[in-house]
């Protein structure tokens, strides 16, 4: 495997990378995963052709799920503070080391499956002067999905669903709009809602931000294998 992990950034938070040259694909985690869940089911050797070529170098960070919205035992409000300091940390942290290994020129493009997609969507949208775009799998952008009843004004605030239709700053909607990888995809199998993905690529289209939504047929469910068929796709044809 071309990976290399460091602990630099926090000795929690350790980043997995892949490669040597070409923009960076930052893979946020599913639900209640770490740092080397793409690689352990396979997705990093679906789209290791595209590492070895340069054309992406992989980034590959822990999630914090299971310290917030994953963990039952937890106040919801300190589920949600941890949501916020992942954020930080992606923002403050990840991607300048990002940088620092690659360029300040070279794009960032979030990626993940599952809840990972919600997050990569988040981070996109929050930062887009930061993210250049987004490859988001499986995806519900609802937050509320997650919280279990639990509503604040951080809630909605990393809740794309709730957020996007009354977001009217000019500066960040243009910046988003400049992005020309917005990518939703889903499958229609078995435990698959694309009908999210539908719901938010709308929320999308009334704010005109452009977008792809990509809706796979009913033998695509919300599984491994779908994303190992979908990630190399695309890199192969929208990069």
């Amino acid at each position: 495997m071309n990976g290399w992990y460091s602990p630099a950034l926090n000795k929690d938070m350790p980043i997995a990378a892949y490669g040597h040259y070409g923009f960076a694909l930052l893979l946020v985690p599913t639900a209640s995963a770490d740092y080397l869940e793409y690689e352990r089911f396979q997705l990093i050797d679906s789209i290791q052709p595209y590492i070895d070529s340069g054309k992406v170098k992989v980034y590959s960070v822990n999630s914090i799920n299971t310290e917030s919205w994953m963990n039952n035992h937890m106040d919801p409000r300190h589920k949600v503070l941890r949501h916020k300091q992942f954020n930080d940390y992606i923002f403050n942290e990840v991607v300048p080391y990002i940088r620092n290994h690659s360029s300040q020129e070279t794009p960032i493009i979030t990626c993940g499956a599952s809840f990972g997609a919600l997050h990569s969507m988040n981070l996109f949208l929050k930062r887009p002067d930061l993210i250049n775009g987004v490859v988001a799998m499986s995806g519900v952008y609802d937050l509320t999905e997650y919280t279990k009843g639990y509503f604040d004004d951080d809630v909605y605030f990393n809740s794309p669903m709730h957020y996007i239709p009354n977001l009217t700053d000019h500066n960040i909607l243009e910046q988003i709009r400049r992005s020309h990888h917005i990518h939703i995809l889903t499958g229609s199998g078995a435990y698959e809602d694309p009908s999210s993905s539908g719901r938010f690529a709308k929320i999308l289209y009334d704010k005109n931000i452009g977008y792809e939504l990509d809706t796979w047929g009913h033998e695509w469910p919300h599984d491994w294998n779908t994303w190992k068929n979908m990630l190399p796709q695309y890199l192969a044809t929208r990069f």
